[in-house]
This record gives structure tokens, C-alpha cells and sequence, in this order.
């Protein structure tokens, strides 16, 4: 019997070693700053390194634009009617049907022999959101609100009363460490260097708390763009037809010091804004830049799998929207990159295969090979074939969902939107929350109008498509 122990140990042990390492990154608020929308200001030299050596996803899609039900959803790879988390302070494992044995993502790498380390912003921030089991240390850096990852917030007085929670940009001559995403970099950089050399693989998850608002960013990477070449937001209109329910007020930047509450945002604002918003991304680029760079230095990036994405999309004026919680493509919408050094055929190029981000749950597992029964308990799909074959799709819809009006009290919800988006269409059904009867309808045809300006729903052209797109939603929502 002893003699069987020890052959066990000894394959576990070896099997270990051959299975990849796991880095996976995410962003808070980022969106796709490449595609239709022909926004290519983000300056993102590490980013851009990162997808030579990987497959970019154009079409990969959240499943609600917040951060919480986000996060929530493809840590366990569950859908948001089946996860049950709907805002910004439930916790899976009470809200699920059978959340208190749901098995996270990196809970499932744990238990087949991976050291698993949070870094950062992973679950939410908000509430008791944290989930202590999925890791095998103790989390750090991810307590605190945005306001606080501040200069401003950091200079109040004990006592001392603000005017405002935090302003809404910053640029100050600091070094990258006086924020949260620089430590957080240092500290994953230094795990990488650290872990070099050891035995037992690693499923290392590093979130970061920008480019979320409020804007700010050492002002070196603000100096990184002229503001007089920052495009005006493109479109600047709602769309054309669209029901009032699938907008908003803009309600979170306004929360933020020195932005106008009771008018527009003049034009010289608006540049500012989003001058703030893309000082971020490069910010954040220059921490993933570090980590990459330790993942080289330790040896460790020939055997390591890395992914990246973001919670969600975000909108910066388009629309005249600011923020996320809506179903618009714009904050469905995420970036998406797998770069796994298995897979040298194909590094360097992209895909228009549709991908959720519950897919990435089963995606991982089964590149690291750990997939075994995995299909019956998750409602994602694996892409480690498209991850192999980037010409291929495995699957021909994305569904996003969120409800409105969304800030303040869940008293005050209307509807919940569902929002199918297929290769052509997004088709989306505002249903309300008192009897499930759709109310309202959106569609919009990306073939001919991929920057979502005119709501087609009512065309009689477009009967067809409805019926078909509506049949499928009830499919989906069904399962």
C-alpha cells in the first residue's frame, strides 16, 4: 500500500509539472479600444505585445455591464438569472441555487494541485463580496472604493470633510506606486520572480482598478497625448427609434467632483474626460508591461498561459452616454486576449468568433487540461478550439443583460433588458419586472450600422428577423 502512495504522489507530482501556469489579468471599465468603432487613440504598446503572442477575440461579450454581476458571472461560470447576482453588493454564494458548492474558476484550479493568488481587483470590491476559498492565500488589494485610490483621498485630514468624494481627474507628478495598479504590479511582478523555479503550477489572477473612474493616472501618461487630437465621441447622438428605457443619465461620473450636475458637458470637457479615460489605459498598459516582463525574467513564460480582459465595456459620450449599464455594444463588449505559447501557429492574429466571457471558466480549465467534467455545471463554452483554430466558431450568440433604471434602490427597477447579440444583429427585449411582458424592442444591424445609431425594431422589412431573434432569446433564457 505504501509502495501505491508513493507511485501516486510521485505521477501527481509529475503531471503537475507538465500542466501550464495560468496568469489571468483584468481590467476595470476597459473598452474595445480597436474595431468598428474606429477609436485607435489608446496607446497600448504592452497590450499590443501581448496579442503578437496570442489570439484577439473582436466579438467577446460581458454578461452584464457592472462590475459585480460581471465578475460573479464568469468567475463561475454561470449566467446572471443562474448566478442571481444583479448588483453591486450580492455574493454568489447566497444567491445561487446551489452557491454554497459552486466551484470558482480559480477554486477549480486549486483543487487540481495549482497555487492560486489574487492580486488585486478580482470578485467586487463592495460588501462581502470577497471569496476567501478560491485562493489558496490570502487576497490583497482589493478592498477600498475608487474615490479613495486618489492623491485627493489620501490627503484628507482624519475628519476632515470633502466637498466631494473624489475629483474626477488627476495628473500629478507621482510614480506609478502612489495608486493601487502600481502595487499591484510590483507585487505580481515579484510573486513571478519569486515563484521561478518551483514545482507546483500557478493560477495567478491580477485585477486591476483602472481605467475606472474617477480619471486618474500619473501625469506622464497624460502627457503620452495631445488633447487637441482627442476625437470628439463618434456617435455623440442616441440612437435613432431607441426606447428611453435603454439610456441613462450618466449618473456615475456626475458623482464625481467638478463635473456639471444640471448641464451638458461642453466640448472642451468632454476631450478632458476622455483624455482622462485614455491616460488610464496607458497607465494600466505600463503595469502589464512590468508583469510581462517578470513572467520573461523568471523563466516561467514558455509554460504560461496568459489571458486578458475586462469586466465590461464603457462608454465615454457615445451615445451621450457615460459609463456602463447598458446593453449597447459598447459596453458588452470587452477585449479579449488568450495567449497561450503552446499555440505558435497563430500568434498575432484574430477572430470574429463570438465568445462570453463564461467561456473563459471552461477555456482555461481545458487548455491546462483539468476539464473533466466540467460541461454539466457551467453554461459557457470552451474556445480552446478557436484558441487553436482562430477561422473557427463554437457558438452563434452572445446575451447580455441589465435593468433599468439601474443606480439607487432595486425598488425603483423597471425592466430587465435581455440582449442577444448573433453575427449580424443585436436584438434586445426590455421586459418588465412586474410581469415578464417585453415592452419594448431594439435592433440593430451591424452589417450596415455596426456604431448602433438606428434602432430597426419597428421596420416592417425587419418582421422576420424579429420573430426568429425573439424565438431564440426565449431559447436561451429558457435554458
Amino acid at each position: 500500500m505504501t509502495g501505491f502512495v508513493l507511485l501516486w504522489l510521485s505521477l501527481s507530482v509529475s503531471l503537475a509539472k507538465e500542466r501550464p501556469n495560468v496568469l489571468f489579468i483584468v481590467a476595470d471599465d476597459l473598452n474595445c479600444a480597436i474595431g468598428p468603432y474606429g477609436d485607435t487613440v489608446a496607446q497600448t504598446p504592452n497590450l499590443d505585445r501581448l496579442a503578437a503572442r496570442g489570439i484577439t477575440f473582436e466579438r467577446a461579450y460581458c454578461q452584464q455591464a457592472v462590475c459585480n454581476p460581471s465578475r460573479s458571472s464568469f468567475l463561475t461560470g454561470l449566467r446572471i438569472d443562474t448566478v442571481g447576482v444583479d448588483d453591486l453588493r450580492k455574493y454568489f454564494r447566497e444567491t445561487a441555487k446551489n452557491g454554497q458548492s459552486l466551484v470558482t474558476l480559480p477554486e477549480h484550479f486549486k483543487n487540481h494541485g495549482y497555487f492560486c493568488q489574487n492580486i488585486g481587483k478580482m470578485f467586487h470590491n463592495m460588501g462581502e463580496t470577497q471569496d476567501r476559498r478560491s485562493w489558496s492565500i490570502d487576497e490583497v488589494l482589493f478592498k477600498g472604493t475608487h474615490a479613495a485610490d486618489t492623491v485627493y483621498g489620501n490627503q484628507l485630514k482624519f475628519g476632515e470633510k470633502s466637498p466631494y468624494k473624489a475629483p474626477v481627474t488627476e495628473a500629478h507628478e507621482v510614480s506609478d506606486v502612489v495608486y493601487r495598479d502600481g502595487q499591484i504590479a510590483n507585487l505580481a511582478a515579484t510573486m513571478l520572480r519569486d515563484y521561478a523555479g518551483s514545482e507546483q503550477p500557478f493560477f495567478l489572477a491580477v485585477g486591476f482598478w483602472r481605467p475606472h473612474l474617477p480619471f486618474v493616472a500619473p501625469k506622464k501618461y497624460w502627457d503620452q497625448y495631445d488633447p487637441s487630437l482627442i476625437p470628439l465621441p463618434n456617435p455623440s447622438t442616441a440612437p435613432q427609434n431607441v426606447p428611453e428605457i435603454a439610456l441613462h443619465s450618466s449618473r456615475e461620473i456626475k458623482g464625481y467632483g467638478l463635473t456639471p450636475k444640471d448641464r451638458p458637458f461642453t466640448e472642451q470637457e468632454i476631450r478632458h474626460y476622455r483624455h482622462g479615460y485614455y491616460a488610464s489605459i496607458s497607465f494600466m498598459d505600463a503595469q502589464i508591461g512590468e508583469i510581462l516582463e517578470a513572467l520573461k525574467q523568471s523563466g516561467q513564460a514558455e509554460n504560461t498561459i496568459v489571458a486578458f480582459t475586462s469586466d465590461h465595456g464603457f462608454h465615454i459620450g457615445e451615445q451621450t452616454l457615460w459609463g456602463k449599464t447598458s446593453n449597447f455594444e459598447l459596453d458588452a463588449r470587452v477585449p479579449l486576449i488568450i495567449a497561450d505559447p503552446r499555440q505558435e501557429t497563430h500568434h498575432g492574429q484574430s477572430t470574429k468568433a463570438l465568445a462570453e466571457l463564461i467561456d473563459l471558466y471552461p477555456t482555461l480549465a481545458e487548455l491546462a487540461g483539468i476539464d473533466q467534467n466540467l460541461s454539466p455545471r457551467l453554461e459557457g463554452i470552451s474556445l480552446a478550439k478557436v484558441v487553436t483554430n482562430p477561422s473557427l466558431s463554437v457558438k452563434d450568440f452572445a446575451l447580455t443583460q441589465h435593468q433599468q433604471p439601474f443606480y439607487g434602490s432595486e425598488k425603483n427597477w423597471q425592466a430587465m433588458g435581455y440582449s442577444l447579440r448573433t453575427d449580424r444583429w443585436r436584438y434586445t427585449e426590455w421586459r418588465s419586472l412586474k410581469d415578464q411582458q417585453v415592452m419594448v424592442r431594439e435592433l440593430y444591424d451591424h452589417n450596415n450600422d455596426p456604431l448602433e445609431t438606428r434602432n430597426v425594431a419597428h421596420e416592417v422589412a425587419n418582421t422576420e428577423v424579429i420573430f426568429q431573434l425573439a424565438d431564440q432569446l426565449q431559447e436561451v433564457i429558457n435554458k
